[in-house]
């Protein structure tokens, strides 16, 4: 993107658009109030016991924040989807996930075929699919598996491990080998921040490669602050210490962030739109273009219609 551009479009102002899908447990709501600065979902907490046996289905609901950032305005919208993988056979969560995704690649494509386009259509395309992983230090579930590779042709998935204080660093260390052995070998395509030498700058190379040898990141989220030494901090206060959410040393939240908010936000629309949504849009119309063809050779078949 030219310099031009970029200053044209931070004074719009940017929209981008994430989801965040994984167990119930896991901090997504915790993780995305981190995230803007601000409580954008709140936290449903029940005293009834047997609220947790009853299965909910999963809902897909969508909260829109503004953020500013030194003059920089953005507009997030945070997709939650509560009740993923709470019941028995979880089919229906992965359908219903997938249609919400190919729902925005419709809506944009309809909006293209108008002849005359509304000047205040809503792109409301997924750029990044944040995929919370429990941190159980052992493998990817089948869930996680099934998952993922439904929707990894239609937006850009960044995996996360949820809770990563549960583990001790060691134990975190080999629980992100694991991950990634089992995405490579179950075929899993994610965003990882992929660069070329031939191509990119060295910065570019030497960053994404730093980001990529990250993945999956360690989070923790907590939005709320302690104090630390006279220091009002987010983080969460434990027997044995204290873990401050955005200390790289505790875990990878600002980092995250930073790839969601500045470094890779442009990069992670453009792939939306140049490659995921170009791949929708041309398996969408080879099949309408299928469609025709047929019902064409059916009525060359059945002849003209006789009285």
């Amino acid at each position: 993107m030219s310099d031009l551009r970029l200053r044209r479009a931070a004074k719009k102002g940017f929209q981008f658009n994430i989801i965040v899908v994984g167990a119930s447990g896991l901090g997504k709501a915790t993780f995305v109030n981190t995230l803007c600065g601000e409580k954008v979902i709140q936290r449903v907490v029940s005293d009834n016991p047997a609220d947790l046996a009853d299965e909910k289905p999963i809902s897909i609901n969508p909260y829109t924040v503004e953020i500013d950032d030194d003059g920089i305005k953005l507009q997030m919208t945070v997709i939650d989807t509560p009740g993923f993988g709470d019941s028995i056979n979880n089919s229906n969560n992965f359908n219903q996930i997938l249609g919400y995704l190919e729902k925005q690649y419709d809506d944009v494509l309809a909006e293209e075929s108008k002849i005359k386009r509304n000047p205040k259509f809503q792109d409301n395309r997924v750029h990044c699919l944040l995929y919370f992983i429990p941190p159980t230090g052992h493998s990817l579930r089948e869930i996680d598996i099934t998952l993922m590779k439904k929707v990894a042709t239609r937006t850009n998935i960044i995996p996360v491990i949820a809770k990563a204080d549960t583990l001790t660093p060691p134990e975190l260390a080999a629980f992100k080998q694991r991950v990634m052995e089992d995405i490579r070998a179950y075929g899993i395509q994610i965003y990882d921040f992929p660069f070329s030498e031939d191509v990119d700058d060295e910065e570019t190379v030497s960053e994404n490669r730093e980001l990529r040898a990250m993945l999956p990141f360690a989070v923790i989220g907590c939005d709320e602050e302690i104090d630390v030494g006279g220091k009002k901090v987010r983080g969460r206060k434990y027997p044995w210490g204290i873990v401050e959410v955005e200390n790289l040393n505790h875990c990878e939240f600002t980092r995250l962030r930073y790839v969601l908010l500045s470094s890779h936000l442009q990069e992670l629309k453009e792939i939306t739109h140049d490659v995921l949504y170009e791949q929708y849009r041309s398996e969408k119309l080879s099949k309408l273009e299928g469609l025709a063809e047929q019902l064409a050779n059916l009525s060359h078949e059945s002849g003209p219609l006789t009285s």
